[in-house]
């Protein structure tokens, strides 16, 4: 069985994308068998894995309304060797489309249980607002990824994300919980990111991941390449630094 995980931070900009499709890639360099869900209607993991948002014959959307399931729409990123269940604009009308439908935010988890036995991971890419898409997320998952950068705030928007994880926890799924905090795009040269660094450290102890991703060119170029930063330049600071925090997760993982 999968354990599933949403990549969430209700402020756009983060590294929410970045982080989904080099984590995958990483974990798929350590041997482990992945699937990538793009949550997104703007489909950025969809096309940072090398797939062509544009020409999709089946995507999340379809999934999402029940009009295929999820082996018949995911596509294989060669790239990063992983499994990817595509994204485009569509999906942005699935929200409108759900809201006559029975368990409208328990349709990705009933969606992802027929498949949950393929992977070892399967990580889901939330949009960047608490929506129904959103939400369907968090009640797919057994935990949530939250990538943040060290400024003021960053801060602000994880008190807002952490009550509607315990809200979400409360109502619609016990099995949510908080797996970790990933510093990303840090500058160690900057005062403020490492006081915001300690900081988290201070509040949420071992809940902050030990890796932290550096501000990397490598990574932000790989995108434009349909590739992910982990194969796009595996030599660099950036993914180095996700092949590390896959490690990580693994690690993390076998004590849950």
């Amino acid at each position: 069985m999968a354990k599933i995980f949403c990549v969430a931070n209700q402020k756009g900009g983060v590294g929410k994308t970045t982080t989904s499709v080099n984590l995958a890639a990483g974990l798929a360099k350590l041997n482990q068998r992945v699937l990538l869900v793009d949550l997104d209607p703007q489909g950025n993991a969809t096309m940072g894995a090398g797939i062509n948002k544009a020409g999709l014959k089946a995507s999340t959307y379809e999934v999402m309304l029940g009009e295929c399931d999820v082996a018949t729409a995911r596509q294989r990123s060669e790239a990063g060797r992983f499994d990817v269940l595509p994204s485009n604009r569509e999906l942005a009308g699935a929200e409108v489309e759900m809201v006559s439908l029975e368990n409208r935010e328990r349709r990705l988890k009933d969606a992802l249980a027929l498949i949950d036995g393929e992977y070892e991971f399967i990580l889901i890419d939330c949009p960047p607002a608490l929506s129904m898409l959103t939400l369907n997320g968090l009640c797919a998952a057994h935990g949530v990824i939250i990538p943040m950068q060290c400024e003021y705030y960053a801060l602000e928007g994880l008190s807002d994300l952490v009550n509607t994880i315990k809200k979400v926890h409360a109502n619609l799924n016990p099995d949510l919980k908080i797996i970790g905090l990933l510093r990303v795009m840090f500058d160690p040269r900057m005062t403020l990111s490492q006081q915001v660094s300690a900081q988290l450290e201070q509040h949420f102890g071992d809940k902050v991941f030990n890796t932290i991703i550096p501000r990397n060119v490598r990574l932000a170029e790989a995108p434009s390449y349909g590739l992910p930063g982990v194969t796009f330049d595996p030599a660099s600071k950036g993914a180095q630094a996700y092949i590390a925090f896959g490690a990580e997760m693994v690690e993390r993982i076998k004590k849950m």
